[in-house]
C-alpha cells in the first residue's frame, strides 16, 4: 500500500514594519508622514551613535538603520530624531505576540519584532496558510493599531524572503513546488548566511541572482565553501528548506552599553553610567523572570581598542546589588587609567529562572531582602512612572535641587 506523502507545511514569517518608528507615529499621530530616525542625538551633526529604526519617509533619503546616526543628520536634518524607548517598545511586542499565539503555538522570535510561526496544525480551524496570514495581519493591526508584512511559504527560509518584498504591509504567498522559480530572479545578497565574503566568491563564480547558485552543481559549492555551508548553499537556492520552528529558543544574553558623545577621561563618570547600565540589565532580567550567573563588562577606549572581561557568581543574580559589584571590579581590572573611553557595556548570561532566591549556607544575608526591594521599586515604577524612584548617585544637580522644592 503506497502511503501519501504529507501535505507540505504552512510557515508565516511576520517581520513589524518600522517597528520602533511606527511606535512612536502610533503614539504621536503628529509624526505622520515627516522622516523619523530613531538613536541617539544627532547633535547638529556630531552624533556618535547609530540608527537602530527609519520610518519608510525617512529612507527615502537613503537612511537605514546601523547607519551612523551623523549620517543620517547629512542627509536628512529635517527629519525628527527620537531616543529608543525600549520600554515601551517591548510592551507593544507582547501585545504582538499575543495576537501570534492567537493563531499557534509554534512561535520562533528572532528578535522583538518578527518571529516564524509554524500554522501547518491550525489550518482545520482557521483556514489555509494564506488566509491565516490574512487573518493574522487584520488582528495585529485591530489590536496595536500597526502594520506587519507577512512572507507564507513552505519554509523558513523562503517565507523570510517572501516577507521582505513587499513592504510595508505587504502579503506574499509563495506556494509549495514553486520555491526555485520564485528565488531565481532575486538577488544573491538574498541567500540566507551569505555574508560580504561568501557573496564575493558567489560573484566570482558568476552568481548575482540566487537562480545562478542553483544552476552551479552542489560539488562547485562544496569545494568553494566547505561541505556544510556549501551543501546548505545549493538546498537554500533551490528552495529546500526543512528546518522546524523552534518553540523553545531561551535567550542567551541580556547587555546594555553606552557609547559617550565625547570620550570620557573621568571615571567616576564611567562608574555613574556603568550602575545605570547594571540597574537596566537588572530590571530587564526581573521583567522576564530570568537570572544570570555570568557578568561580563565591555570597555572601548580612544582609538576603538576593545577589552571584554567576565567572571561566574557564585548564584543567579537579577539585582544591581548582584550585578554591579562584580561589574565594578571587573571594569578597574579592564581599565587603563588616563585613556579616555569611548564606550562601556555589561552583559548578563547563563540564565535560569529569577524565581526568589534560595537562600544558601554561604550567601550574603541581604540576598533575599535585595531581591524583595527591587520587587517593590519595579512595581512602583510601573505605577507611577521610571522617574518616580532613582537612585541618588544617578541623579544630577537639577534632578536633586527639584525633588527638594517639591518635598
Amino acid at each position: 500500500m503506497t502511503v501519501p506523502s504529507p501535505a507540505p507545511r504552512s510557515i508565516l514569517h511576520v517581520d513589524m514594519d518600522a517597528f520602533f518608528a511606527a511606535v512612536e507615529e502610533r503614539e504621536n499621530p503628529a509624526l505622520r508622514g515627516k522622516p523619523v530616525v530613531i538613536g541617539s542625538d544627532p547633535r547638529d551633526g556630531e552624533g556618535r551613535g547609530v540608527v537602530s529604526t527609519a520610518n519608510y519617509e525617512a529612507r527615502k533619503f537613503g537612511i537605514h538603520s546601523a547607519m551612523p546616526i551623523s549620517l543620517a543628520w547629512r542627509r536628512c536634518p529635517d527629519a525628527v530624531y527620537l531616543r529608543p524607548r525600549i520600554r515601551l517598545y517591548a510592551e507593544v511586542s507582547r501585545d504582538v505576540f499575543e495576537v501570534f499565539a492567537r493563531f499557534t503555538d509554534a512561535i520562533e522570535p528572532l528578535g522583538i519584532d518578527e518571529a516564524f510561526l509554524d500554522v501547518t496544525a491550525s489550518r482545520r480551524l482557521f483556514g489555509p496558510g494564506p488566509e491565516i496570514a490574512r487573518r493574522l495581519k487584520e488582528a495585529v493591526r485591530d489590536t496595536t493599531g500597526l502594520t506587519a508584512s507577512v512572507g507564507c511559504a513552505a519554509s523558513k527560509f523562503v517565507a523570510k524572503v517572501a516577507s521582505d518584498l513587499e513592504k510595508p504591509d505587504g502579503l506574499v504567498v509563495v506556494s509549495a513546488g514553486s520555491e526555485a522559480e520564485f528565488l531565481a530572479p532575486l538577488p544573491v545578497r538574498r541567500l540566507w548566511g551569505a555574508g560580504p565574503k561568501a557573496l564575493a566568491v558567489l560573484r566570482g563564480l558568476g552568481c548575482l541572482t540566487i537562480g545562478d547558485v542553483a544552476g552551479l552543481e552542489p560539488e562547485v559549492l562544496r569545494r568553494r565553501f566547505g561541505e556544510a555551508l556549501g551543501e546548505r548553499f545549493a538546498r537554500l537556492s533551490r528552495g529546500e528548506d526543512t528546518r522546524p520552528v523552534h518553540t523553545g529558543r531561551q535567550r542567551k544574553s541580556l547587555g546594555k552599553e553606552v557609547t559617550f558623545g565625547h570620550d570620557v577621561r573621568d571615571r567616576a563618570d564611567v562608574d555613574r553610567t556603568l550602575l545605570g547600565l547594571c540597574e537596566g540589565v537588572a530590571s530587564a532580567c526581573r521583567r522576564k523572570d530570568i537570572a544570570g550567573s555570568t557578568v561580563a563588562i565591555k570597555l572601548r577606549f580612544r582609538g576603538f581598542e576593545t577589552v571584554t572581561r567576565q567572571r561566574a557568581v557564585a548564584h543567579p543574580v537579577c539585582t544591581v546589588e548582584g550585578i554591579w559589584p562584580v561589574a565594578r571590579s571587573l571594569f578597574r581590572k579592564a581599565d587603563r587609567p588616563g585613556v579616555p573611553i569611548r564606550l562601556i557595556g555589561v552583559t548578563l548570561s547563563g540564565f535560569g529562572s529569577a524565581g526568589e532566591p534560595q537562600l544558601g549556607m554561604f550567601d550574603e544575608p541581604g540576598t533575599r531582602t535585595d531581591r524583595r526591594v527591587a520587587d517593590a521599586v519595579d512595581r512602583l515604577r510601573e505605577r507611577f512612572g521610571r522617574e518616580s524612584v532613582q537612585r541618588a548617585v544617578l541623579m544630577d544637580d537639577g534632578d536633586r535641587a527639584s525633588r527638594r522644592r517639591r518635598g
